[in-house]
């Protein structure tokens, strides 16, 4: 007799509980998505779910996107470094942003981004994770610039609101895992 492997994503989504039903299968359906490639698609969610802190997610994310060759170690590096960088710089542009001050946006940040110029994998890449984070974080300033050189780099309306979209069903993920605590 064949034993079925497992699929980490379906088995997360069955814990969640009937008031997010509309979750479960929106989460189901992301990583089928036509509009980017399936591998952003792994990454995107998963960068997401590196921000919300919640490791089953992050875990199962992982173990799939390992399981259809489709997450590799630069993309999972990248969708840990976005979750850490806009933690810091979507808090601090936000504060600019809200505070609307003219003397706050003429002092130097003076927050080491690295990263964002030498990603693990590619430059869209890595905005479409930043992107995404920030779109959950709420950061007006970060959004408009990651949408801004997405664009500059030809990458789509469409893709770009691809992404946010996973961002926020996988969000959404996260919190209705929560919701029998």
């Amino acid at each position: 007799m064949v034993s079925a492997v497992a699929n980490p994503i379906q088995e997360l989504a069955a814990r969640l509980p009937e008031a997010a039903r509309d979750i479960k299968v929106n989460f189901k359906n992301i990583f089928n998505g036509k509009v980017l490639e399936p591998s952003l698609n792994f990454g995107i969610a998963l960068a997401v779910a590196y921000n919300e802190g919640d490791r089953g997610l992050s875990q199962a994310i992982i173990e799939e996107g390992r399981a259809q060759d489709l997450l590799d170690e630069a993309t999972i590096e990248d969708a840990k470094a976005a979750a850490a960088l806009m933690s810091m710089n979507n808090v601090y542009y936000r504060f600019r942003h809200l505070i609307g001050k003219d003397g706050y946006n003429q002092m130097p940040a003076r927050l080491r981004m690295q990263r964002i110029a030498k990603p693990a994998t590619d430059k869209n890449t890595f905005e479409l994770f930043s992107l995404a984070v920030s779109a959950v974080n709420g950061c007006g300033m970060c959004m408009q610039s990651h949408e801004a050189i997405l664009v500059q780099h030809g990458v789509s309306e469409e893709a770009i609101n691809e992404a946010v979209r996973i961002a926020a069903i996988t969000r959404a993920t996260a919190v209705s895992l929560r919701l029998d605590a």
